[in-house]
C-alpha cells in the first residue's frame, strides 16, 4: 500500500471517531501536584484518602495548562482555552486571573515556570486540542520576571498553537518552545524553538515540514541538553480534522537542539498525534501515548533511551479522543507509575502494563 493510500485508511479510521468531549479541570489539575510533592516533606500515605474535588476557578473556562512550583505545594498555575492565565497562593482558594490586560488573546498551550527562578514564567499562547471549531489561535510567547504581576509579548507571533515549554534547570534565559503550529492551515512556523537570551531572539532548531508540528515537548531531568520532541502532522478544516501521516513521530537531541534523530524502532510507521514523557526516576524510561492504527495505537515504553520502544498497552481508553488529549506523566520517583489523562483519568503501577481509572 502506498504512502497516499495508507495516510488516507488512517485518516478515514480516525475521523469517523470524533465526537465532542471536555477537559476537566480537575484531572489535569491533579497530575503536576505529585511533582510539587515530590520535594516536599509531605508523607504521600497521608493523602492516599483524598478523594478528588473541584477546586476552581469557577469561572476560568476549560483548562488547557497548569504549571507547579517544586517547593510551594501553594502555589499554582493554571491556562484555559479562553479565559487566560490564572494564579492561586494558597492551593486553590482563591485564584486570580493575571494575564488581562497584558494578553492580545485568551486561549493558553503552556505555561513553564524557571526551577532556577521562580519570579520567570514562560507562557505559550493558543490550546493544542483543536477540536472545536472555534477554538482560538495562539500569537506567541508571553513572559513575566515578577511571578506574573506583569507580561511582555517576546515573540513567535506566527507560531500559532503552543504546546509545551521548556525552561533550563539552571538558567532561565534558556528555553525550548513547542510549537504546534496555527489551525487552519500548513505553516512553516511549526516546530521547536530556542532561545539563549529570554527570549530576546528565536531560532527554529526542529523544523519537519509545514504540516508537521511539535505537539509535546521533554527534557531530560538529569541532562538538560536531551531532548524529546513529538512531531505532529495535522491540519485543521471546519468539517474534520486531519491526523496522522508518516512525517510525524519522536525526535531526540542529545545537544541542546542543535541537532535530531528521529526514533522509530518498535514504533508505528504511521503515526498521529503523541505525548511523550520521561522518568525522573531513571531517564532512560520513556512513556509515550500514540495514535495510529487498530492494533498499533496504546501506550509505548522504552527502557534505553528511546533507542527501541515496545508498546505495552493497546486499551482504545488510553488514546481516545486524541484531539482533546494524549497527555501522559511519569511519577517523579516511580519510574513504574505513569499517569494518563484521558476520560477516564488513568493510573498504572506496572510500568503501563495495566491501567486502573481514578
Amino acid at each position: 500500500m502506498n504512502r497516499k493510500n495508507l495516510k488516507n485508511l488512517f485518516q478515514e479510521f480516525i475521523f469517523v471517531k470524533i465526537a465532542i468531549g471536555t477537559i476537566a479541570s480537575v484531572f489535569v489539575w491533579s497530575i503536576s501536584i505529585s511533582t510539587c510533592f515530590a520535594t516536599d516533606t509531605v508523607d504521600l500515605q497521608l493523602l492516599s484518602a483524598n478523594e478528588w474535588r473541584l477546586v476552581g476557578p469557577f469561572r476560568g473556562g476549560r483548562v488547557t495548562t497548569v504549571a507547579g512550583v517544586p517547593d510551594n505545594p501553594q502555589l499554582y498555575y493554571m491556562g484555559a482555552t479562553g479565559g487566560g492565565v490564572w494564579k492561586t497562593e494558597n492551593a486553590g482558594l482563591t485564584w486570580e486571573n493575571i494575564s488581562d490586560g497584558f494578553f492580545n488573546v485568551g486561549t493558553i498551550g503552556a505555561i513553564a515556570v524557571a526551577e532556577s527562578d521562580h519570579n520567570v514564567i514562560y507562557v505559550g499562547t493558543g490550546e493544542k486540542s483543536i477540536r472545536g471549531v472555534t477554538t482560538s489561535q495562539g500569537d506567541g510567547i508571553y513572559k513575566s520576571t515578577d511571578a506574573g504581576t506583569t507580561w511582555a509579548h517576546i515573540g513567535l507571533p506566527k507560531a500559532g498553537q503552543i504546546s509545551r515549554i521548556k525552561i533550563h534547570p539552571t538558567n532561565p534565559d534558556i528555553a525550548y518552545v513547542g510549537a504546534q503550529g496555527q489551525i487552519w492551515g500548513p505553516n512553516k512556523e511549526r516546530g521547536v524553538y530556542r532561545t539563549t537570551d529570554g527570549g530576546e531572539t528565536w531560532r527554529q532548531v526542529l523544523s519537519v515540514d509545514a504540516q508537521t508540528g511539535a505537539t509535546d515537548l521533554r527534557m531530560d531531568p538529569s541532562n538538560p541538553r536531551i531532548l524529546y520532541a513529538a512531531m505532529w502532522e495535522h491540519g485543521r478544516k471546519p468539517w474534520y480534522i486531519l491526523s496522522g501521516g508518516t512525517a510525524g513521530g519522536i525526535f531526540k537531541s542529545t545537544d541542546a537542539g542543535d541537532s535530531w534523530e528521529k526514533l522509530t524502532n518498535g514504533l508505528p510507521e504511521l503515526i498521529g498525534k503523541i505525548g511523550v514523557d520521561v522518568s525522573a526516576s531513571n531517564p532512560n524510561r520513556l512513556y509515550a501515548i500514540v495514535e495510529a492504527m487498530p492494533g498499533e495505537g496504546g501506550l509505548y515504553r522504552s527502557d534505553d533511551g528511546g533507542a527501541s520502544w515496545e508498546l505495552k498497552n493497546k486499551s482504545r481508553i488510553l488514546w481516545t479522543r486524541s484531539w482533546y488529549y494524549m497527555h501522559i506523566a511519569a511519577d517523579p520517583v516511580n519510574e513504574n507509575i505513569v499517569y494518563v489523562l484521558n476520560a477516564p483519568f488513568m493510573k498504572s503501577i506496572d510500568g503501563g502494563m495495566t491501567f486502573e481509572k481514578k
